[in-house]
């Protein structure tokens, strides 16, 4: 398997779930992501995720999927595109372990509400602290939050 090959099974599998081919994987639709990742892990043997991250856009926040096949010895690249007035996701942490902290992460950075994520609060702000700091709207560079006590 190569990435043309994982696109066009993305294609025949979840019909619609593509929304664009990059040089290293593919934009799912948001609706389809839980579908798709499943569809990585169960049927095409991509057992390991790798990272996961985001990247704010201004109008949008990008959640970033890293995914390896050990079995096809290929790494692909996911995208779920957020509309920053619907910052939910299905989150993939009963797909893949490693993707309990890095969703927690984004949550605490980015404000990504991963939805059915076992245990999701801030890993590396404050508890009582209300804003995403990697986020570009961001107005509190340079505020030392009080800590928690």
């Amino acid at each position: 398997m190569d990435l043309a090959a994982l696109v066009q099974e993305l294609q025949a599998s979840i019909p619609g779930a593509v929304i664009e081919s990059l040089p290293t994987g593919v934009v799912i639709k948001k609706e389809d992501a839980a579908k798709a990742f499943s569809l990585l892990k169960n049927e095409l043997s991509f057992e390991s995720l790798q990272c996961l991250t985001a990247v704010d856009r201004k109008e949008t926040i990008e959640v970033v999927y890293h995914v390896y096949s050990f079995t096809h010895r290929l790494m692909a690249t996911l995208k779920v595109v957020l509309p920053m007035d619907d910052l939910n996701v299905a989150s993939v942490t009963g797909l893949w372990s490693s993707a309990d902290w890095f969703e927690r992460e984004v949550y605490d950075l980015f404000g990504v509400r991963f939805e059915g994520h076992p245990d999701l609060r801030r890993i590396l702000n404050p508890d009582g602290w209300t804003d995403h700091p990697l986020r570009k709207d961001f107005k509190g560079a340079g505020v030392v939050p009080k800590p928690v006590k």
